[in-house]
């Protein structure tokens, strides 16, 4: 493959990239299908910045050569082509697409390995996708799929090809109990991924509507970019209905019996159900205010109940909460939203006649 500034087809694609800026930089924001294999480090760009600065670029360059050399440049460049091994059909840049990413195309060339560079680099593909959320954010059309908490509505936009999961691009689960392990990308990774994911919208389905969860401004930590938000108050709005029973086991399995599996596996198993109860009853504080002193203590005391009898092996004890939360908390609230909405609902029915409605009329 040869060396590429087409943005859109890279995006299109989905294709594997490697970014060679310091950890500090990818931190802040990169884009989908994207690792990080620095040819420096954060202190090592440092050092090579302020000689640049003082120096000039080629006492920069030869400083920059002088840290990254030996076992240290080996163990780099292994890195790269070990990545070029398991993406033959990757690229890799840094912030312009200039000196560094063409010192790690050359050394990999040195190495037996001619990997395809990104023109213009991190900078030029930012531009691009923020113009295309401009774009998309204005001209696309979208349906929005709302429901009481714990109504299945991510599993159901799952089923649905022409939908984004905005959740799943925040890493959150959208509610107060919503974060998990490993925490939310950054802010410009999220824009990123959704400007990515429109673009694919409208290249595979170009006469549908896209259909999005109602999700308030922030999603976790993560807000939601403002044209989009504006698109999407506009939208129609189709509404998916469930029993409370439903929502009870819905909530139990995804923020009890799930979320305790991710935890156990990225903090291992004691360790794990040790971050799982502080995240439950971290969460439930969080909402201490709006619940009011008297039932937040009635519904902490239900949960650390069913955590002892979770930690002894019985979780079921988590459904009595759950639907006391359910109730007194999140129905009044959705209640309270919906009201203002309801002119935009064009239709209501359970999950499968939502699927039908969705898949007929996008």
């Amino acid at each position: 493959m040869s060396d590429t500034a087409d943005y859109r087809a890279l995006f299109l694609a989905g294709a594997p990239m490697m970014d060679t800026r310091a950890p500090v930089e990818f931190a802040h924001g990169s884009f989908p299908n994207t690792v990080n294999l620095p040819l420096m480090t954060d202190d090592e760009r440092a050092l090579v910045g302020t000689c640049y600065k003082q120096q000039g670029q080629e006492a920069a360059i030869d400083l920059g050569h002088s840290l990254v050399h030996g076992a240290v440049k080996s163990e780099r460049v292994e890195a790269w082509l070990d990545f070029a091994r398991r993406n033959p059909d990757g690229y890799l840049f840094c912030f312009r697409g200039g000196l560094r990413s063409q010192i790690c195309q050359q050394w990999m060339r040195e190495a037996g390995c001619d990997y395809p560079r990104i023109h213009g680099g991190y900078k030029a593909m930012r531009r691009f996708l923020i113009d295309t959320l401009e774009t998309q954010g204005s001209e696309r059309r979208f349906i929005l799929l709302a429901g009481h908490t714990g109504a299945a509505k991510t599993a159901l936009l799952a089923r649905v090809p022409n939908s984004l999961d905005l959740e799943g691009m925040a890493h959150h689960r959208g509610s107060a109990f919503g974060k998990r392990p490993g925490g939310q990308p950054a802010q410009i990774g999220f824009e990123n991924s959704i400007a990515a994911g429109l673009l694919q919208q409208a290249e595979r389905f170009p006469a549908q509507a896209t259909v999005l969860e109602d999700e308030s401004r922030l999603i976790g930590k993560l807000a939601l970019p403002q044209n989009l938000r504006e698109a999407m108050a506009r939208a129609p709005l189709v509404l998916l209905q469930s029993t409370l029973a439903q929502r009870v086991e819905h909530t139990f399995e995804n923020y009890i019996l799930a979320a305790l599996h991710e935890r156990r596996e990225h903090y291992g198993q004691e360790q794990g159900f040790t971050q799982f109860a502080d995240y439950l009853r971290q969460s439930l504080a969080n909402i201490q205010r709006r619940l009011g002193g008297a039932r937040y203590q009635a519904l902490d005391a239900q949960l650390m109940e069913a955590l002892v009898a979770h930690e002894r092996g019985d979780p079921d004890a988590h459904r009595g909460w759950i639907e006391a939360l359910l109730v007194d908390y999140y129905d009044p609230m959705y209640s309270y939203q919906m009201d203002k909405k309801r002119d935009q609902v064009v239709f209501a029915g359970d999950a499968d006649a939502v699927y039908q409605y969705l898949t007929e009329e996008t």
